[in-house]
């Protein structure tokens, strides 16, 4: 942890913007070291950054991301905007000497990803993570304890389901998400990055994938009359794995009553893992001779939950792995272990993801200079 308060500026104050700023505001109060410096806050309009500033804690707001960006008292930049501001802030921010924290998916394109990475390792004094945070739960960091140990054997297989429904219903308006100039991917960048960035840690990098996507609900209701939906609403996809082993992929922002139903399973040659993140404090683990599968609940032995608690089945919460996510970013800026997942790993999955929605059926190879593990 830092000795010296680093400056930060926060561009973006959605619900993610929140998260970020939750998680600056706490991170020395859970893993102690310096109380960064909240310097400024960007969003638009002006007032509603000056609101925010206030209820966030930042020192100063601000309109204006290309002046905050070169700040000199800010060392560190989060960025939690729409997907199409990913790459110039970042870049941006890079190219002014900070840090970056930017919330997933990397970029519009496959083609954008790449050139943010070029640009990551051209600047190898500053540190870049990805927002995937749910790779911060205890649960989940104690299932890839257990994989890395053989505690399940030789990983054979995983399925992994990704679901929510806040796209179901035909009559939500459209928005800058269901672009491609916009958004991007659709549910692919939104929710499938996040399985994805687990599938990967879990079981190693991807070799070839064979998918097919589908626009459920082809218009949407606007203001001036209906537009079309040009991004993809579910997506299923079948997995190879550099191991050998292989994969089954499922995601939707269309599927009635799924919340956060970020659920996988990897199958090993002496045993099982499930885990399902809407019950996020418990980890199932079965091993070859037992009758089941027994029910860990989170608790001070797994990674990082004794920081916020020291008694066992007091759940975590979704902010709370966004701070561990802010100790580990400050962590590698203080020259500590590198932050998993920076551009050059969160590459492999930008990789996949537009692989799957390139493949319309048919198989598509992962370049093997990808094959970074987030």
């Amino acid at each position: 942890m830092p000795s010296r308060p680093l400056g930060v500026a926060l561009i973006g104050t959605g619900f993610m913007g929140k998260c970020h700023a939750m998680a600056w505001r706490n991170t020395a109060t859970v893993f102690g070291g310096a109380h960064p410096r909240l310097e400024v806050l960007c969003d638009t309009p002006a007032d509603k950054a000056h609101d925010y500033a206030a209820q966030f804690g930042f020192a100063r707001a601000s309109d204006d991301w290309q002046t905050a960006v070169v700040d000199p008292a800010v060392d560190i930049v989060s960025i939690t905007t729409p997907n199409g501001l990913h790459r110039p802030m970042a870049e941006a921010a890079l190219k002014a000497g900070k840090h970056v924290w930017l919330e997933k998916p990397m970029a519009l394109t496959f083609a954008d990803a790449q050139a943010m990475a070029d640009l990551a390792a051209a600047h190898p004094g500053q540190v870049t993570l990805l927002g995937y945070n749910y790779l911060r739960s205890p649960a989940f960091q104690a299932a890839r304890q257990l994989v890395a140990n053989g505690a399940i054997g030789r990983p054979l297989a995983f399925r992994g389901v990704y679901d929510e429904d806040y796209s179901a219903d035909p009559d939500l308006p459209w928005s800058w998400r269901m672009t491609l100039a916009g958004g991007g991917l659709g549910v692919l960048g939104d929710l499938g990055c996040h399985l994805v960035s687990q599938m990967v840690a879990l079981m190693g990098p991807v070799v070839e994938v064979t998918a097919m996507t589908q626009i459920a609900i082809a218009s949407r209701p606007f203001a001036e009359g209906p537009r079309a939906v040009e991004n993809e609403d579910s997506a299923l996809a079948l997995i190879r794995f550099a191991s050998g082993a292989q994969g089954s992929f499922a995601t939707s922002r269309v599927a009635r009553g799924r919340k956060c139903r970020l659920q996988w399973e990897v199958h090993g040659s002496d045993g099982s893992l499930v885990f399902d993140q809407e019950n996020m404090n418990e980890l199932w683990v079965h091993r070859a001779g037992e009758p089941g599968f027994t029910r860990q609940l989170s608790g001070p032995e797994q990674p990082d939950f004794a920081a916020f608690c020291p008694a066992p089945g007091h759940n975590f919460g979704f902010n709370e792995l966004k701070i561990i996510e802010c100790r580990d970013l400050l962590r590698a800026i203080c020259g500590g272990a590198p932050a998993r997942p920076d551009f050059a790993a969160g590459l492999h999955i930008e990789q996949i993801i537009h692989a799957m929605a390139a493949s319309e059926g048919q198989p598509v190879k992962i370049e093997e200079s990808l094959h970074e593990t987030a």
